[in-house]
């Protein structure tokens, strides 16, 4: 009789029934690196999900017991599933699975001998640039400390004249396998720490690591537009690998120092300039800062405080796409601090001019007056 407290197996792995031996493999592969007990230590609805996701692949990954799964559903023609002791077979048919889940979960491979090579570190570098360096983009020189395969073994690890042996304990794999029930569980291979060798006789130069630390310089160029935060990956100028392992990455991670007069809004920026009031009220012309020199802003009679100008194509490149952004100047309407008599009575007249009212003293109302009887 059908076991109706049990999740239909397609559903269980998140496949269909037309799904192919392939989908049905990668899907438990998914569940079973989320599932797996090392992975959730004392977890005990992920140890269930794990063998949950381990019955439904055990029945649908063989095709005769798929096929009466098909037929019959969990009762399978009444042979059910009996656990996993009569799937130890089955199990050890998983070979490909498991290492692949050894792969993810250790870093290397379940499988083969020989030494363990692993991939270098990655490196970041913080660098500083100004606002002006973004319109053209830069050339840099960058100092790196990094570790460098050792000249004396060549990243061996061993003196020259002398090799490393192979782990007589995980035999060239950099780990051990360990089986408890059902579960197989690659661990890393205590003798050798996981490089499948031994060096018994240690490069003294490196002593034995392989590598050594040096100074490299490194050119870097910096393209024009580049934001701050954003990162130049430079593939391959990392640290170098363990026992010939591939170089890792450099990162150079940019940032655009505040400047002192702009502002910048992603490809334009904004600039705040002072004009006269008298430019401002019967227009004129004023030269204001651009990243590439002084440049003539006309401005219109009648100019309010904070009004924005847009000089096309004066702001900073792109990065992704051609042409340039704008720079926008605001003006602010500059309010003389100290004004001569003259100054006072030309503005005066300007207000009585405009029916406006202005305070002054009596005695320079009565200048005033006896200046334009």
């Amino acid at each position: 009789m059908a076991n109706t407290q049990k999740r239909d197996y397609y559903q269980v792995l998140g496949v269909t029934k037309e799904s192919s031996e392939g989908e049905i493999k990668k899907a438990y592969r998914k569940l079973a690196l989320k599932y797996h007990p090392d992975r959730n230590p004392g977890d005990q609805q992920a140890e269930n999900n794990f063998k949950e996701a381990a019955e439904a692949y055990a029945v649908l990954s063989d095709s005769s017991k798929r096929a009466q799964y098909d037929q019959f559903g969990h009762s399978m023609g009444g042979q059910g599933f009996s656990g996993f002791e009569g799937f130890q077979d089955s199990f050890r048919d998983f070979g490909d699975i498991f290492g692949d889940l050894f792969e993810d979960f250790f870093g290397g491979s379940a499988r083969g001998g020989g030494s363990r090579v692993a991939r270098g570190s990655d490196l970041q570098y913080s660098l500083e640039i100004e606002l002006t360096e973004v319109l053209h983009g830069k050339k840099v020189t960058l100092n790196i400390p990094r570790l460098e395969t050792c000249d004396a073994c060549t990243g061996s690890g061993a003196e020259p004249g002398s090799k490393a042996e192979t782990c007589s304990d995980c035999r060239g794999a950099g780990q051990v396998r360990m089986t408890q029930g059902f579960f197989s569980i690659a661990q890393t291979c205590r003798r050798c720490q996981g490089a499948g060798e031994i060096i018994s006789n240690p490069c003294k130069q490196c002593r034995g690591n392989g590598r050594t630390e040096k100074t490299r310089k490194i050119q870097v160029k910096i393209p024009p537009g580049m934001e701050s935060g954003s990162r130049l990956k430079i593939s391959g100028e990392g640290e170098a690998g363990e026992r010939g392992g591939p170089r890792g990455n450099l990162f150079v991670l940019v940032q655009v120092r505040p400047h002192t007069q702009f502002k910048r809004l992603d490809d334009d920026v904004l600039c705040d300039v002072e004009i006269p009031f008298t430019v401002a009220c019967v227009g004129g012309s004023v030269e204001v800062p651009s990243l590439e020199g002084k440049v003539k802003l006309k401005i219109p009679s009648g100019t309010q405080s904070a009004k924005i100008f847009r000089l096309k194509e004066k702001g900073l490149p792109r990065l992704h796409g051609g042409g340039r952004g704008d720079e926008l100047v605001r003006v602010q309407i500059e309010i003389p601090k100290k004004l001569s008599d003259e100054e006072k009575k030309i503005i005066c007249l300007l207000a009585q001019k405009r029916k406006e009212n202005v305070e002054v003293s009596k005695g320079f109302l009565d200048k005033l007056k006896d200046t334009f009887k």
